[in-house]
């Protein structure tokens, strides 16, 4: 079946399910990698055994995740080469430099410290580990700091001129890395992740609440969890609405689309909650709206004009229908973070943070919340710049390779197979971990004895007292 679909929408297919299934590690793994610092830096503050007990009950967990991060992201590269070579060619000289600094300043720093942070503080001592904890956490960061700025560029690019090759080369480094989306972008997307990780957080220790109240490591988690949730869910809300000004400003077809406005509306837009776009019939079907408040919110001013897809050559639109109701996923799931957040508020105010069970319930529900809108996010935005890799000045039907449909099938059924098999799998030991109750004396990860993998055979070990055998 796949065969007889169109190569181009087969190699976007792919890109996009190894993104979105990529994406998700990171946007765990930069928030997990900021918890872990907090909870060794206020275990040498404070002393509580359970600050140091829930280190090493997450670090197991974020050993796994980070690994997996880095694996799923790796066939993306290729990807570059075998499905978007003509893409690689011509943005190369701009987003190449910036994938290396990436490399160079983030990656580097994460892999430089992150065997002491998972295995060493028996060696190094508490402040010298919780100082590679840290650069861990900031590495992270960087690494984030860095792809953001690649894929704002693709979104709003400046500081390049075009050679004569039809490159986009550079003319000005810090107007390609400072593009105009990439401030809105970096803060909205490390509040995600911060969320996200809260999330998963608050829903292990809802979970081991329900189980045993009592337990201090459970209490603590959900605690931190929730604090986190009531401070960033709304300052994640004052963010998106920033940046969807910005885009507004920037890609105002990708704002028409999420908000379902096929005409242009002079004396004030509706905000469109829900309905069926009909791109072929240029219209929302059965749609429930609330009179001028997309003009309100977006212009703010009841009467403000929008434009509508109808200002736009039909050939730059993009998929309504998908970023239409991605955008309501990613802000539906934003309303019930919010939400959650008051309610543990209010929880702890009467004093029943720890004994509502139905406060745990919603928490545990909402585990997964953070994840799939990271992912409704992600198809919102690079959904909503289609057809054009670089918005605006390459499109993706001039990007790809010229591939024959079957091959990249072939890959992509090969990518789908494997990447539930092995991730499948990782998901599953993480769960497993996560199941696990916490408790006073956890245990951290365990070294063990060297593996001897290849070269020569290493001496053997002698017992005091004891004469090597001959044959030794």
């Amino acid at each position: 079946m796949l065969a007889n679909v169109d190569a181009l929408l087969l190699a976007r297919w792919q890109f996009g399910f190894t993104v979105a299934f990529h994406i998700v590690f990171p946007a765990f793994s930069i928030g997990l990698a900021s918890y872990l610092a907090v909870l060794e830096g206020l275990w040498l503050a404070t002393g509580r055994q359970v600050f140091i007990d829930l280190f090493r009950y997450w670090i197991k967990i974020f050993a796994i995740a980070f690994a997996m991060g880095v694996v799923s992201g790796l066939v993306m590269s290729y990807q570059f080469g075998t499905n978007w070579s003509v893409y690689a060619d011509k943005t190369g000289p701009v987003l190449g430099p910036l994938m290396a600094y990436e490399v160079l300043s983030a990656f580097f720093l994460e892999a430089g410290f992150l065997g002491v942070m998972l295995f060493a503080m028996s060696k190094v001592g508490p402040r010298l580990h919780f100082l590679a904890t840290l650069m861990v956490a900031i590495g992270t960061f960087f690494s984030a700091f860095w792809i953001l700025s690649v894929n704002s560029w693709m979104q709003t690019p400046q500081g390049h001129a075009v050679n004569a090759a039809g490159q986009f080369v550079p003319a000005d480094w810090w107007a390609i890395v400072f593009n105009p989306s990439f401030p809105y972008r970096l803060v909205h997307m490390v509040m995600a992740a911060y969320l996200t990780t809260a999330l998963v957080v608050g829903a292990v220790g809802a979970l081991h609440l329900l189980r045993d109240r009592a337990n201090e490591g459970a209490r603590t988690m959900f605690s931190m969890a929730m604090w986190m949730l009531a401070v960033v869910a709304p300052l994640q809300i004052l963010a998106g609405d920033a940046h969807g000004l910005n885009t507004l400003e920037h890609q105002p077809t990708k704002v028409m689309a999420m908000e379902g406005h096929f005409q242009s509306h002079p004396d004030g837009a509706p905000l469109i909650l829900f309905g069926l776009p009909d791109q072929e019939a240029g219209t929302v079907r059965y749609a429930v709206e609330v009179p001028k408040l997309s003009s309100l919110i977006l212009k703010h001013g009841l009467n403000e004009p929008l434009k509508g897809l109808d200002s736009v050559p039909r050939e730059n639109w993009p998929p309504v229908p998908v970023v239409f109701w991605s955008f309501r996923v990613m802000v539906s799931l934003g309303m019930l973070m919010l939400l959650l957040g008051c309610l543990s508020l209010l929880a702890r105010f009467k004093g029943k943070l720890y004994q509502w069970a139905a406060l745990h319930r919603f928490a545990l529900a909402m585990g997964p919340a953070g994840f799939v809108a990271v992912v409704a996010g992600w198809i919102t935005t690079e959904v909503g710049r289609q057809p054009f890799t670089v918005y605006g000045l390459l499109r993706t039907a001039e990007s790809a390779s010229p591939l024959h449909a079957p091959a990249v099938a072939a890959s992509l059924t090969a990518f789908v197979l494997v990447y539930f098999a092995v991730f499948g799998m990782g998901i599953l030991y993480i769960l497993h971990l996560m199941a696990k109750s916490p408790h006073r004396g956890e245990p951290g990860i365990e070294p063990g004895a060297p593996i001897r993998t290849a070269g020569i055979t290493p001496a053997p070990s002698v017992t005091a007292g004891r004469s090597l055998h001959p044959a030794e």
